[in-house]
């Protein structure tokens, strides 16, 4: 199977800037059909959509069939939760809420086997069932693994230093929603305070060459732009409830404006 995770690596380091998308209904064929629709990485949200293990292996394996990496949000920074999820081989995995730097290095030590870390070891889907030899499986894993930890507390800005300087993390990805809510101003993300507290992590990040990128939902044009000027890595971007939203709205007043023009 192809490594959708090196690749990510390789073209960041590269200097390509990435889109990715975002997965919250429970059947695969819609993240397969996002993944035709020409999204390259899609992040399958294991926080807020309804999956338990079956949907989410088959989400995974819908996307890499239809030729896009696979990131996968758990629900917590829990070995519990994190080890399964990474048993079915998917491209990236997602940890929400970091805000310490002990946080940043539970979860790189979760994902991670010893003596580095602490993950059991069983692989299922991640070995290609068994294909690839464990001597062949533990000198690739960690390269074809992001493990990406989510920014979105103001917590985390006061200590985004002692984050950043945890080994083992390939990725930040901000969440500018739940971060402008932990500044009691939810859904205010255009204030300058927001932004202040923001710009520190992407500060933080560029100084460590540690890619950055934002998780969002159908942002007006002038946010994105806001942050695409600053140079940002990557972005996920859109998700299949909100185009199902948008085009069925569309279509409704496009058959309205019809009628009354009869």
């Amino acid at each position: 199977m192809k490594s959708y995770g090196s690749e990510w690596k390789r073209r960041i380091k590269a200097g390509e800037f990435l889109v990715g998308g975002h997965i919250f209904l429970p059947n695969p064929a819609m993240a397969e059909a996002m993944a035709c629709f020409g999204y390259e990485y899609l992040w399958i949200d294991g926080e807020h959509g309804s999956y338990d293990k079956e949907a989410l292996l088959a989400h995974i394996t819908a996307v890499n069939g239809a030729g896009a990496g696979a990131f996968v949000r758990v629900t917590a920074n829990e070995p519990a939760l994190i080890k399964p999820a990474l048993e079915m081989g998917p491209d990236g995995i997602i940890v929400p809420m970091v805000n310490t730097a002990a946080e940043a290095a539970a979860f790189i030590s979760a994902c991670t086997y010893p003596p580095k870390g602490t993950r059991g070891f069983g692989p299922r889907r991640a070995s290609h069932y068994g294909v690839m030899s464990d001597k062949e499986y533990l000198e690739t894993i960690d390269d074809s693994l992001v493990k990406m930890v989510q920014i979105e507390h103001r917590e985390a800005a006061e200590h985004i230093d002692d984050i950043l300087d945890v080994q083992g993390i390939d990725a930040v990805v901000l969440g500018p929603y739940d971060f402008s809510g932990s500044m009691g101003l939810l859904g205010q993300l255009q204030h300058p305070d927001v932004l202040a507290k923001i710009e520190l992590v992407l500060k933080g990040c560029k100084a460590r060459k540690i890619p950055c990128g934002f998780s969002v939902g159908s942002a007006n044009t002038d946010y994105l732009r806001y942050w695409l000027d600053k140079n940002i890595d990557f972005i996920f971007c859109g998700d299949d409830i909100s185009f199902v939203k948008s085009g069925t709205e569309a279509t409704h007043k496009k058959i309205s404006d019809l009628r009354n023009k009869k």
